[in-house]
């Protein structure tokens, strides 16, 4: 049996602009997918803070150290720039792994720096 276990997760996140006519994604800043383990392309889930709309999409690299979060295609209907966002991560593991998973929470400040960085939080 496989168990979903978070591996990684992106904590207050400020959304920096969206793009409603684009092929639907989030674009990262490349470091901060790296700090919380979030591969290119990976399925990632969004939940808002501020409005409290939950989505699934894949994660794009933006350029290291731009601070870029943005919402691209059809949740640019759901999600604002300005909102504060939650990234999650997940991964599947065996009964055996998931007593190892280490996740990786990564808390931003206010223009998507890392602020803290701990794991299993």
């Amino acid at each position: 049996m496989l168990i979903k276990i978070l591996k990684g997760k992106l904590h207050r996140a400020t959304v920096t602009d969206t793009k409603l006519h684009y092929a639907g994604s989030i674009l990262i800043d490349s470091v901060l997918m790296e700090a919380a383990g979030i591969l290119p392309y990976e399925s990632v889930i969004i939940a808002d803070l501020s409005n409290g709309n939950r989505l699934e999409t894949y994660a794009v690299a933006a350029e290291a150290n731009s601070g870029q979060v943005v919402i691209l295609g059809a949740a640019a209907r759901l999600i604002k720039a300005g909102d504060i966002i939650i990234i999650f991560s997940f991964g599947y593991y065996t009964g055996e792994e998931a007593g190892k998973v280490e996740s990786k929470v990564i808390v931003l400040d206010e223009n998507n720096k890392i602020k803290t960085a701990d794991k299993n939080s």
